[in-house]
């Protein structure tokens, strides 16, 4: 390799490359609440008009270090250790009343 080469290949990979589809991305992304991940990224930025591979959104997500966030699901935990009130239990399981409008139940 010429001395001229090397020179010019430590240039270019000094000088941060700044793409008008990364910064598109970058704005996809925050607006997705840092949510989407390289394959939901793909179809957002082409609905916006960018064509980009997966791959190439991946690698720009890497030079960025936009890594996407997951939710926890929320887990609906039962106390039944409290003082609370407690509604009495009406129906006591009598799931055929005698007649018609005595009890009425819903999900």
């Amino acid at each position: 390799m010429s001395r001229s080469c090397f020179y010019e290949a430590q240039r270019r990979s000094a000088k941060p490359v700044l793409c008008k589809a990364s910064v598109h991305l970058r704005a996809a992304f925050m607006a997705s609440h840092q949510s989407y991940g390289s394959r939901r990224l793909v179809t957002a930025m082409a609905s916006a008009g960018f064509v980009i591979g997966r791959y190439k959104v991946r690698s720009l997500m890497r030079q960025q270090a936009l890594k996407p966030v997951w939710k926890r699901k929320f887990i609906h935990t039962s106390d039944s250790k409290h003082d609370l009130p407690v509604a009495a239990n009406v129906l006591n399981r009598q799931f055929n009343p005698s007649a018609p409008n005595l009890a009425y139940v819903s999900d």
